[in-house]
């Protein structure tokens, strides 16, 4: 049972060397034992890193026998090596020594040793030595931000600092107040959007920037018109809205309920007065839409108001009107058929109105003219009169037209054709075919529209016959005259 006791706390005291020499990192040989402290060193790219080394062993001349050496260098101090020579700093005693290794690069990243130059140790050791890592700051920014969210912006790193250093943020190269890791934006708005970078407080080792974008629905909306100032029937006009949004909108423009056209811009050519009124600006994205104020639109125009029925006789008045009330009271300029007449006001009074006031007016005022209108006077039959074809004699069993003719607003409808007191025929043109003496007399045509009815004067209609036995009392004394002239008119041929 002793030997058994024996034999267990030996193989504990084994045990217990073995796993105080695995914890130590030391190798020993001869008396010999080094320790590394720390073991392994995440820095940041640009700064300073210390690696220490403890060390014990039998015999030792002087500390400036320990130096610093990488695989990269081959195991040769790095004094030696043009690549660390001017980075690079050694300290220590007889039990350490201290590399100081400063600017440091992704480069650097390799396992760093103790060395000596006692030729008593070369060789006859081998240690686990310093790894470095080298890491960058970079600032972790969410894929997607929506104005309204609760975000955190992240300065991370590849490895585990092995300093954990105070971090300080800065927004579009403005210092910010957090001091750790981790800038938080809740709720984010879209002012928060720009250029972040994180750094350590005291250091110049600083992130590169990344940009924060923020989304959000139209915000801040107006509409402007060019040209400013009136707006003249004829001209051109563009409207442009503008909006503050993430992503850019799609424009709409409303005037009304209708949606009249689409884009930042909206030109309008040739404008009339139809164009007036009230237009907005509708902005839209995958995130929200608003409208914009409206804006009323006045095309400045003029117009010569008529009214719509005018009668010879009438009390008329013609009004210049235009599309916004006017400041002061300007002088107004009446034109008919080009020509300018009298009046100074914005009306022009024709009492009565007769059919020779008919005619095309316009006015003007402040440089604009308006378009020309057509005053209509409606009246009733005047200037009446019939004619007669052929013209001339009118023998018996020929054919004759009485024709009337009239001045009248609308033209006249109706006429009518008399004999004495009896109505004979209709229209404006009465035939008589095979006249007889039966036919003579006196004839007249009534013409009518609407507005009135007028007689015109009469028309003696005598028809002569060729046989002086067959004629009429009337008849046969027009036929003896008739002879009696031709043949005084033969003996005086004669005579001569």
């Amino acid at each position: 049972m002793t030997v058994a006791l024996l034999i267990s706390l030996r193989m504990s005291l084994t045990v217990s060397l073995l796993v105080l020499i695995f914890i130590s990192g030391v190798v020993a040989q001869d008396g010999w034992a080094v320790h590394y402290n720390p073991k392994y060193i995440c820095a940041l790219n640009g700064s300073t890193v210390t690696m220490k080394c403890m060390y014990r062993y039998l015999v030792i001349d002087s500390s400036q026998n320990s130096f610093w050496s990488t695989i990269r260098s081959s195991d040769e101090d790095l004094l030696n090596d043009p690549y660390y020579r001017d980075r690079v700093q050694y300290h220590g005693d007889q039990q350490q020594s201290t590399l100081r290794l400063m600017n440091v690069t992704e480069k650097d990243q390799s396992t760093y040793h103790c060395r000596y130059k006692d030729d008593r140790f070369r060789g006859r050791y081998r240690d686990r030595g310093v790894d470095l890592s080298v890491t960058d700051l970079q600032v972790e920014v969410p894929e997607r931000v929506i104005e309204g969210d609760k975000v955190t912006l992240t300065c991370k790193t590849t490895c585990s600092l092995t300093v954990q250093p105070t971090f300080t943020w800065y927004r579009n190269g403005r210092y910010l107040s957090s001091s750790t890791d981790q800038l938080h934006l809740q709720p984010v708005s879209r002012k928060d959007a720009g250029r972040y970078r994180c750094a350590v407080l005291g250091q110049d080792l600083r992130s590169p920037e990344v940009t924060l974008n923020v989304r959000y629905g139209p915000k801040s909306i107006s509409v402007s018109i060019s040209p400013s100032g009136k707006i003249v029937e004829g001209s051109s006009v563009t409207l442009t809205c503008s909006s503050d949004a993430n992503p850019p909108v799609e424009y709409n423009w409303i005037k009304g309920t209708t949606i009249v056209g689409k884009g930042k811009t909206y030109t309008m050519k040739e404008i009339s007065s139809v164009d007036s009124g009230q237009y907005k600006c509708r902005s839209s994205n995958e995130h929200g839409e608003k409208l914009s104020e409206a804006l009323t639109l006045n095309v400045l125009y003029l117009q010569v108001e008529v009214p719509e029925r005018v009668i010879e006789g009438d009390n008329v008045t013609l009004t210049c009107k235009t599309t916004c009330s006017l400041t002061v009271t300007p002088t107004f300029t009446w034109y008919r058929n080009g020509r300018s007449l009298s009046s100074s006001t914005d009306q022009l009074h024709l009492q009565p109105v007769s059919r020779e006031d008919a005619d095309r007016y316009r006015c003007g005022v402040l440089g604009l003219t308006s378009p020309e209108v057509i005053l209509n006077v409606r009246y009733g039959p005047k200037s009446v009169s019939v004619s007669i074809s052929p013209s001339g004699e009118i023998v018996e069993g020929s054919s004759v037209n009485l024709t009337c003719s009239s001045d009248a607003n609308p033209p006249v409808q109706n006429y009518n054709w008399f004999k004495g007191t009896s109505l004979v025929g209709k229209g404006e043109t009465y035939t008589m075919k095979k006249i007889s003496s039966v036919d003579s007399g006196e004839y007249k045509c009534k013409s009518s529209n609407e507005h009135g009815v007028k007689y015109s004067t009469a028309l003696s209609l005598d028809v002569l016959c060729e046989c002086l036995c067959l004629c009429s009392p009337t008849g046969r004394i027009l036929t003896l005259i008739k002879t009696i002239q031709s043949l005084e008119d033969h003996s005086h041929i004669l005579l001569n």
